[in-house]
């Protein structure tokens, strides 16, 4: 059964997701070669649909991202223009040519040319035309290049809607930028190119400010000052980097949480919490309990669909999702 999906209406505020999607059978099919295309084409589109984001792990058969949704702001003619572009970095001269037309015709505002400009809004300041058009140009790109055909993703993305604060962000973000950590493959994840924090690190302006978003005051402090505080959550006081050689017993893990017992906030993330790509919502009570009656109206009380509860970690403070809150007020 299809998870039901929460979204916030761009028209009146914005909105964060964490997003995840599978290959086919889950099989391993991108090399580092794939990798880097679609880590261009996800900024490419983000840029064309207006998202931000703010970090993405790209791994053998699998990515995340964490997007910002901003509110929809008016855009004028030469803003779609610009956009429309971007998704065409090397045009053809059939593709330079539509873009002479295209002018014209929007000058005169003709009607083709409101349709255009109507196809074009429709793409924009939305999650699911941007995941959309990520998973399918990347489709056409490695199938083309890879003498295949048939469906590249396994199913439907999934997403999670964040609560728009520092702190939640940065569980969520730390979560996505360790898997290559907890997949084994670098001992530190600024040495894994293919995830946002090394990007930043790298000097990649745009990524560069997603990290910053993630730090309380971090805009109004050097970005030496912000990637240190961001490092200081992935490491969890320096035993993050051998994450992928630690192991945290499911059955301990529960005999902690019900004791009432703290954890640090990288061995909580080091369990890959299912909450991060399956909880529907993840903040803080108050907002979980706002979006709660959306849930309810969606999923029902079926038991499949049941929330579960989430470890009260100290690190996190209020942090909490849709499940646990339902079990409290339905008593599923």
């Amino acid at each position: 059964m299809r998870q039901a999906r929460i979204k916030v209406d761009a028209n009146e505020g914005q909105a964060v997701y964490h997003c995840m999607t599978r290959t086919v059978n889950g099989e391993r099919l991108f090399d580092d070669v794939a990798k880097e295309i679609l880590r261009k084409q996800l900024w490419q589109i983000a840029d064309y649909c207006g998202l931000e984001i703010i970090t993405y792990a790209i791994m053998a058969n699998h990515f995340h991202v964490l997007v910002r949704v901003p509110q929809k702001p008016p855009l004028t003619d030469a803003e779609l223009i610009r956009r429309y572009r971007v998704l065409y970095p090397k045009p053809t001269k059939y593709q330079t040519a539509r873009f002479e037309v295209i002018q014209t015709l929007l000058k005169s505002n003709h009607p083709e040319a409101i349709a255009w400009r109507d196809r074009q809004l429709a793409m924009m300041g939305d999650l699911s035309p941007f995941m959309k058009l990520v998973k399918q140009r990347f489709s056409v790109w490695y199938n083309r290049t890879h003498q295949r055909y048939g469906t590249l993703w396994a199913e439907r993305f999934k997403s999670v809607l964040v609560e728009a604060k520092a702190g939640v962000m940065r569980t969520m973000a730390a979560y996505i930028d360790l898997n290559a950590v907890r997949a084994g493959l670098v001992d530190d994840p600024k040495d894994y190119r293919f995830c946002g924090y090394a990007e930043a690190v790298a000097g990649r302006k745009f990524a560069q400010e997603g990290i910053v978003q993630l730090v309380e005051g971090g805009r109004a402090h050097h970005w030496k000052w912000t990637q240190s505080a961001y490092r200081e959550t992935l490491f969890g006081k320096g035993s993050a980097p051998r994450e992928h050689k630690a192991n945290i017993d499911a059955a301990e893990l529960e005999k902690v949480i019900k004791s009432n017992g703290q954890l640090p906030l990288h061995q909580v993330l080091r369990c890959r919490v299912r909450y991060f790509t399956d909880g529907a919502v993840l903040g803080g009570h108050s907002f979980v309990q706002e979006h709660l009656g959306t849930y309810q109206k969606l999923t029902g009380t079926r038991s499949r669909t049941a929330p579960r509860p989430i470890p009260r970690v100290a690190d996190w403070g209020d942090l909490t999702t849709l499940r646990g809150l339902r079990r409290k007020a339905f008593g599923t």
